[in-house]
């Protein structure tokens, strides 16, 4: 067997309601509430980046393994928002942790979905008897430029997962991937801000994908959509994952508890991964959970998981993901959030 060993999350304190922002730019903050299904979304503070992120989010998931750090033997963090174009975050990540020097790293990059992208590189890994031990991080501190319809989405936020094949809390049933060349989102290198096809992204790229995986995985396992307790989609936003579900033939209950985006914003890298967090925060052992992420370019890797006795013993030994959420929220202005964007875009 090969599944979670160990799950933790990072989340910023701050947080800026779409309200704030639309009155910035004169906008009907009710239609972008309404469209985007979004409230508010994590800000970074000036000091918090994917490095800071991924390892306060990858010690809570030591704390759930039970392991050393140095039994690591590969440490990979996906993001689109890495602090140095070149110099790994990895490396970062693995000294801080202690993991050094023996361990593999790489940084990975593929839009939203290089998160997922580390969890299904590290499973096989361990599968194939690799490495005891391997950790798959999806962080982001998201960018979208001032003014445009990502600005009221685009978020910051970590989640780590620790994978082996003892200890498990979580045991990997089957995975899948679904693949094409659609350019959908894209950001050029010295930019700082990505672009978008608009309508584009819906239909022909994040439904496509989404959907693709999701059936192609349920093919593979022979289970239909009544057959899982829980379902994590990748949230762009909070009415795509929602509408994906339904017309795959999920039920609320099944999709609520990972659902996040309306009062976290898209994490980018880290979104489905902190919706699969969020949902092993309330699952039973023999629950069985489907995640399907997505990246823009374009992609989805799916996974069915089905949690252990385990699970329940280390659940409490780090923060929950709706504690973060919900406790000790700073709600600031524009202009404070300006300022903590302005200094993040000029330290990188």
């Amino acid at each position: 067997m090969v599944g979670i060993v160990g799950y933790g999350t990072q989340i910023p304190r701050y947080r800026i309601r779409v309200e704030e922002i639309a009155k910035v730019w004169g906008a009907d903050a009710p239609s972008y509430k309404r469209g985007l299904g979004l409230n508010e979304k994590s800000v970074p503070a000036p000091d918090e980046d994917t490095a800071t992120l991924s390892v306060n989010a990858a010690r809570n998931a030591l704390l759930r393994a039970g392991i050393l750090p140095q039994e690591l033997g590969a440490v990979y963090v996906g993001s689109e928002s890495h602090p140095y174009a070149v110099k790994p975050t990895g490396t970062i990540v693995s000294e801080a942790l202690g993991a050094c020097p023996h361990v593999h790293t790489a940084d990975l990059e593929f839009a939203c979905k290089a998160g997922t992208e580390g969890l299904f590189i590290t499973l096989h890994e361990v599968k194939s008897g690799v490495f005891p031990y391997a950790l798959a991080v999806g962080a982001d501190t998201s960018q979208g430029a001032p003014g445009d319809a990502l600005e009221y989405s685009a978020a910051a936020g970590a989640a780590a997962f620790i994978v082996g094949t003892d200890r498990l809390i979580a045991e990997l049933l089957h995975t899948d991937v679904f693949m094409t060349d659609t350019p959908d989102f894209w950001r050029r290198e010295y930019t700082h801000y990505p672009e978008h096809g608009g309508r584009f992204t819906g239909a022909p790229a994040y439904f496509k994908h989404v959907s693709g995986a999701a059936l192609g995985i349920m093919d593979k396992a022979g289970m239909k959509p009544q057959d899982f307790t829980y379902c994590i989609f990748h949230q762009p936003n909070g009415k795509f994952p929602v509408q994906a579900a339904k017309q795959l033939g999920f039920q609320e209950a099944q999709w609520l508890p990972g659902l996040l985006s309306p009062t976290l914003g898209n994490t980018y890298s880290g979104s489905s991964p902190m919706g699969l967090a969020a949902t092993l925060d309330v699952a039973k052992p023999g629950d069985t959970i489907l995640l399907v992420s997505y990246g823009s370019g374009a992609g989805s890797d799916a996974f069915i998981f089905r949690a252990t006795e385990r699970l329940t013993e280390v659940r409490g030994m780090a923060p929950l993901v709706r504690t973060q959420l919900d406790e000790h929220r700073v709600f600031i202005e524009y202009g404070t959030y300006a300022k903590f964007r302005r200094k993040i875009l000029k330290a990188e």
